[in-house]
């Protein structure tokens, strides 16, 4: 989600759309208003065309005279700051001609303004919205005033066509290089959309391949530094992405693969896209930013889309101006509390579950004496842990969240049956390990989860525990994964702690990880928290994730 902070004393961003209008409010100058305000930008306008359209189709188009275009863009111009300029629909040669001749004529005399071209030459549903002679015009005059143009599959085989370039393309290597030859029509970058193009996550590691200077961005670069969120979410092998490739005269060639989402709501995303880009680059973002923060918004917009419409809808514009603290779960999103919790803490939480004490644990090495006190003083806390989920069942109103509740209570009694069995197979009797006294780490960490029970809100509750739930699920799964990497050093063949890792690493216990999850998150769904409450929560998250930490401390100074 975007967010933009304001005050009565910052400077007020002026963006400028000169595009057509369509009557259904989903794309051209209406799209790209609503996206200015999104963004925090005043919106201005030069109209090239108006449109009879709805979400079916283009039913007619009617030019405006290209002397009022000039006369438009001349009237905003010389009466307001404006701080970036996008063009859409230009209608045909004159308009196309008018908004080039008056933009060079401008930007000689009073500087250069960030402009991005969206050659819209092809509606959605097949409609001619510029006229051929149009084109030469397109590339010969404004292009080379374009910090990017935007072209998308469709735009970019006519364009491609009219200079003897290879118009296919049909896959990611082909978009590369289109986007590549693209560059050579003058602008200073190009962004390729590939909307109408499925790729698989093994296209992308065969572009990376043959050409390692191609850089991939992606807002699940996160989910893949944390395995529990990785592997609940999805498996990327199995997912279909939608890839936009930036290729910059100076900046080599990058990839913004997505998830590809099933909707129909899809009608103005290259307006959006394009007046996004321009309300970031008036934000003073470098183009790669600029571009990146303008993909994740458009792709959220559909992705929250309300049906509109009896054909292809409109975008949600204005999602990211909605008064709503925690972002709502999507397909793209499903687990936003969980998410925003560990990257709040992405610092501690990536000293917690990549502890010394862990990596230790991983290649075999750690001490004896720690691992035995560690299980020991373990055991006594899941005896904490287990009352705090008896509480939080008791808690619940719901009994979907009771049997959820008590789900991960029976994980955690079979949990404590393995720590017996580990201590046995250690020498530490049962009569041992039920006399063993308490830390003050583990006193202090059950403490604090029985008194979160206790003040009343189930939520904090369950953050509370969540930070152990799913930090040992991470743990597992990291050093799995860090174990099939070759010349790895986690040693899992001949570990004395082997049985450790293949229990969190487990699918017994990544089912309740994945029932922790579900639960966190279908419980924010339900009762959505204000900006307070959702605070109190990512606290009780941190201070836990920091006992949790401190445990780990613990185990390493026998303390």
């Amino acid at each position: 989600m975007v967010h933009h902070e304001h005050t009565s004393n910052s400077k007020c961003l002026v963006a400028l759309t000169i595009a057509g209008s369509d009557s259904s409010g989903g794309a051209g100058i209406q799209a790209d208003l609503k996206t200015f305000a999104a963004h925090g930008c005043y919106g201005t306008s030069v109209l090239t065309a108006l449109t009879a359209q709805n979400t079916m189709g283009v039913q007619g188009v009617h030019g405006v005279p290209p002397e009022f275009v000039e006369q438009q863009i001349r009237s905003v111009m010389d009466d307001t700051e404006v701080s970036a300029i996008k063009t859409g629909m230009l209608f045909d040669t004159k308009n196309t001609l008018a908004v080039a001749k008056t933009l060079e004529s401008i930007f000689s005399s009073h500087g250069h303004v960030p402009l991005v071209v969206d050659p819209v030459c092809v509606s959605t549903s097949g409609h001619i919205l510029l006229e051929t002679d149009a084109i030469e015009t397109l590339i010969n005059e404004l292009f080379p005033l374009a910090c990017i143009i935007t072209p998308n599959l469709s735009e970019a085989g006519v364009l491609l066509s009219r200079r003897g370039f290879s118009s296919k393309v049909e896959k990611l290597g082909e978009m590369v290089q289109g986007a590549k030859d693209l560059l050579e029509l003058g602008s200073q970058a190009v962004l390729l959309k590939g909307g109408h193009v499925t790729v698989r996550l093994s296209d992308l590691e065969t572009a990376r391949a043959e050409d390692p200077s191609i850089a991939v961005i992606s807002d699940d670069s996160f989910s893949d530094d944390v395995e529990i969120l990785r592997v609940s979410e999805r498996d990327p092998n199995g997912v279909d992405f939608v890839v936009d490739v930036l290729c910059q005269i100076d900046g080599g060639v990058t990839l913004f693969p997505r998830p590809r989402l099933d909707s129909t709501s899809t009608h103005g995303t290259g307006c959006t896209l394009s007046a996004a880009i321009a309300c970031e680059l008036a934000r003073g973002r470098q183009l790669l930013d600029a571009v990146r923060y303008a993909t994740a918004y458009t792709h959220l917009g559909i992705e929250t889309a309300p049906p509109i419409g009896k054909g292809h809808g409109p975008l949600n514009h204005a999602h990211p101006v909605l008064l709503r603290p925690l972002s709502i779960r999507t397909a793209g999103n499903p687990h936003p509390l969980t998410r925003l919790c560990i990257q709040s803490t992405a610092v501690l939480w990536k000293q917690y579950v990549q502890h010394d004490f862990v990596r230790l644990l991983g290649k075999g090495t750690l001490p004896r004496e720690s691992f035995l006190h560690f299980i020991k003083q373990d055991y006594l806390y899941l005896k904490y842990y287990a009352r705090a989920y008896a509480m939080l069942a008791a808690k619940s109103h719901d009994f979907a969240l009771i049997k959820s509740s008590s789900d991960v209570l029976l994980s955690i009694i079979t949990e404590s049956s393995m720590h017996a069995s580990f201590c046995k197979q250690w020498g530490v009797s049962d009569e041992e390990l039920r006399t063993a006294p308490e830390s003050p780490a583990t006193t202090a960490y059950g403490a604090s989860l029985i008194d979160t029970g206790l003040r009343g809100d189930t939520m904090a509750l369950t953050m509370s525990l969540a930070a152990c739930l799913l930090g040992y699920g991470e743990v597992g799964l990291w050093l799995k994964r860090e174990a099939s990497k070759p010349g790895s050093w986690v040693n899992w063949e001949s570990n004395p702690y082997l049985r450790w890792m293949e229990d969190y690493s487990g699918k017994e216990y990544q089912d309740a990880v994945r029932i922790g999850i579900e639960s966190i998150e279908s419980r924010a769904a339900a009762d959505p928290p204000s900006e307070v409450r959702l605070e109190e929560w990512k606290s009780v998250w941190e201070r836990c994730v920091r006992l949790e930490k401190g445990f780990w401390d613990m185990a390493m100074t026998l303390s």
